[in-house]
Formats: structure tokens, sequence, C-alpha cells
């Protein structure tokens, strides 16, 4: 079974304004995020990224934490979260210091020149956020092995124009006050 599609297709749809969003454990962190949809999430990206030779998962805060954790702890990759606090840490880089990217700022810690890095993010949206942190990450010098978003809105996004490709698990829309699935599978 499909939990993700499901548990997409039966999420509570808000309106704010005149956008609608949908509501999601993996995006919102309500309602109730269910042992068996984390797991089915990480065994697909397992199998989905390119992890061989990964030496760091890298997540944004905070969406991306209780993904990304499920993964290192299946995977034995150490995880780096990216903050929107900064610490003043030897080595920390600020994202918009790096790319002009001042939506909010983010600082990354622990990464270096030559680390090979899986970005993990739980959706892909406007692709700005994710745009700042590929960009920080090439700027320090990682080496990107894969980057993927849980799940994607369909549309334009900032990295359409990008060399970045984003795997995806599933990709959606949300049209009259309902989720649609756009793409079963994901982005490859």
């Amino acid at each position: 079974m499909d939990r993700l599609r499901q548990s997409l297709l039966d999420a509570p749809i808000i309106e704010k304004g005149e956008y609608q969003y949908f509501v999601h454990p993996i995006s919102d962190g309500v309602p109730m995020l269910e042992p068996e949809l984390l797991r089915e999430i990480v065994i697909r990206i397992i199998r989905k990224a390119q992890i061989e030779d990964v030496d760091k998962i890298v997540t944004p805060a905070a969406m991306g934490i209780h993904i990304s954790t499920a993964l290192s702890l299946m995977t034995d990759i150490p995880l780096v979260v990216i903050r929107k606090r900064e610490y003043g840490l030897d080595g920390e880089v600020s994202l918009s210091q790096q790319t002009g990217y001042s939506e909010s700022e983010m600082y990354i810690n622990d990464v270096y020149e030559g680390d090979k890095v899986l970005v993990l993010d739980d959706v892909l949206s406007t692709g700005g956020t994710m745009k700042g942190i590929l960009d920080a990450l090439t700027h320090i010098g990682a080496d990107v092995i894969d980057v993927v978003a849980v799940i994607k809105k369909a549309g334009p996004n900032k990295l359409d124009d990008t060399d970045y490709s984003v795997k995806t698990l599933i990709n959606v829309t949300v049209e009259d006050g309902e989720v649609v699935v756009v793409d079963e599978h994901g982005d490859e």
C-alpha cells in the first residue's frame, strides 16, 4: 500500500487568502505522523537516492529533521541540520552571505570542502530554500551527491533554470479543495 499517496489524498486543505494548501504530517508535523508512513518514506528514499558514497545528510530545519533522522538511523550516515540560528562556531556559513538568498537567514555548520552530501527536505515548493542551500553547499565546495524532496508541489520553481536536479517521491497540486496527485512516483 502507498501510504504517502493516500495520506496526501486524505490531507485536510486550509485556505490562506486565495491560496489553498494541504496540511500533512511530513510538511507540517500535523496531523500526527504514523511510524509506518515515515518508514515507507525512508525506504523509498533509500531506494531512490544515491547514498552509497554520502558522508553526511544535510537538511534544513525544521520539517526535514524527522525524515533525515529516520534516514540517518537506517543508514548510519551522520546528519547535519541547517539552522535559522547563528551559533558562531568555526566554519559556520550563512546562506544569505553566500547566495544573496535572504527570505530567512540560515546557517550551515559541519559541512566542508570535499564532503559528499545528500540534501533532504520535506517539500519542494517555490524552490527558494533549496536553491539557497545548494548554492551555499556548492560555494563551500561540498560535493552534492543527490538531492531529495519527499513531496513536490507541481508548478514552476526556482530550480527549473538551474543545473540542480531534485528527486521527489510524489508530485501533487491542490485543485478545488483537494490534493491531486500529478506524478505518482515523483521526479527522478
